[in-house]
């Protein structure tokens, strides 16, 4: 029985219910006082009817089954255009009318996904980076019109070559996230590399995305050099014009007929003043140094702990408050995150000099980043725009370079920082973001 179809078996269930009140028919005609010809007669129309039954049965349920098997197969197909009719049965009925919602659904979802995959194409064509996918062999399987004109050959010669062909095996390999020196035909010079990994079909592929960095790092190199020429220039100036006046009023001084006395007590005060701009200078140029040597950080397992309460300890000026926090370790350059967290104190201790009050510095991990905030009692920010401007300072003996020393740290361990005034009480925050891997 659990061989046969299921339309036979539905066909074999009807003929054994209506079996029963057939055979009882044809006994009661045969048991009865009946012509031979009514009892034959009747018995054939008996018969005649039950087969004929079940052949329409049989029919209406194979015509059934086949329109909802010929509505599911266009479906697969994606034709979503045919629809199935069950009329008012309310088991086939309602079975059908699922069948046409589900088809309807899954013809809104392939419409989305067919405009989204043309959006997607538009703009994969018109962005203005080169984006590259390779397989888990290194062989290119997509590429964009911007890779194209990088690479200098079509999009069909390209594809199914390997990295190493397409002089790009260095994107497959090493930081997923850097700047690169490329040459190819189609542009050479400093390119910002992102890959990701992404799977198809259960196997791993590589996402390549080079955005040229040429245009905007030459714009923001002459930035900065006018920011530098400016800041360098001011800095000159204020020692290089008392300089000049002292020289000329001590040249004009040997020409006068004054005493051994007053020549040798004004020749003093003038040489005192060019010796103490010569030092500001010398003190200048070496910060200006310092901060250009900084190398880049060599780091190891570091515990937040440990570099906080040894950076508190160098403050000798006034107690610094440590905030309640986790023990965390991560990766990163001892020395350097010493450095600039001393600065960050520092900064704050001097902010609370004048106004009498805390400084405090504490630590906590969100997500995968550790974030170090130190705060003060201070008067606040007056300027936020100079803050990272090099040389930049508000402070009579300040060199201008400890932010800006602290911020190029932080971006070199991959993270950042930011100064703003805090909003519930006067003072400044210091937030140091770092990422823990």
């Amino acid at each position: 029985m659990n061989r046969l179809g299921f339309q036979a078996r539905i066909v074999l269930i009807s003929l054994a219910a209506g079996l029963t009140p057939c055979s009882a028919l044809l006994v009661l005609l045969w048991i009865g006082d009946h012509e031979p010809r009514v009892r034959y007669g009747l018995s054939l129309l008996a018969v005649a009817a039950l087969s004929g039954g079940l052949i329409l049965l049989y029919r209406k349920l194979t015509f059934q089954f086949q329109t909802l098997a010929n509505v599911v197969s266009a479906l697969r197909e994606g034709d979503f255009s045919i629809r199935a009719r069950g009329g008012t049965d309310r088991g086939l009925g309602e079975f059908a009318a699922e069948l046409n919602v589900l088809g309807e659904v899954l013809r809104r979802q392939r419409l989305g996904a067919v405009e989204a995959a043309a959006l997607l194409q538009k703009v994969m064509k018109e962005i203005d980076v080169a984006v590259f996918a390779f397989d888990d062999g290194g062989r290119l399987r997509l590429i964009n019109r911007t890779g194209q004109r990088l690479l200098g050959i079509p999009g069909a010669e390209a594809l199914e070559k390997t990295a190493a062909e397409l002089d790009l095996k260095d994107c497959l390999k090493g930081e997923p996230v850097r700047t690169l020196r490329i040459q190819l035909p189609g542009g050479s010079g400093r390119w910002g590399m992102r890959r990701s990994v992404f799977r198809e079909e259960g196997r791993p592929h590589h996402l390549v995305v080079l955005a040229d960095l040429n245009q905007t790092l030459r714009e923001e190199e002459r930035q900065a050099w006018r920011r530098l020429i400016r800041v360098l220039g001011h800095e000159l100036n204020n020692s290089l014009t008392p300089i000049k006046s002292i020289a000329g009023s001590l040249e004009s001084l040997l020409e006068k007929d004054l005493s051994n006395s007053d020549r040798e007590q004004d020749l003093r005060e003038g040489l005192h003043v060019i010796s103490s701009r010569a030092r500001a200078l010398s003190r200048f140029m070496g910060a200006y140094s310092r901060l250009a040597r900084l190398p880049a950080p060599n780091k190891r397992p570091v515990s937040i702990e440990n570099s906080v309460q040894k950076v508190v300890s160098l403050e000798t000026r006034m107690p610094v408050a440590i905030r309640d926090g986790r023990p965390v370790r991560f990766r990163a350059d001892p020395d350097q995150l010493e450095q600039l967290l001393i600065n960050l104190v520092r900064n704050a201790v001097d902010a609370v000099a004048e106004t009498g009050g805390g400084a405090s510095i504490g630590w906590r991990r969100v997500g995968d980043q550790l974030e170090v905030s130190v705060e003060d009692e201070g008067k606040g920010l007056a300027d936020t725009a100079n803050l990272f401007v090099p040389f930049f300072t508000t402070k009579p003996q300040g060199s201008g370079i400890g932010l800006v020393l602290a911020r190029q740290i932080a971006e070199a361990h991959g993270g950042f920082l930011s100064l703003t005034n805090r909003k519930q009480t006067a003072g400044c925050r210091a937030l140091l973001v770092l990422p823990m891997a």
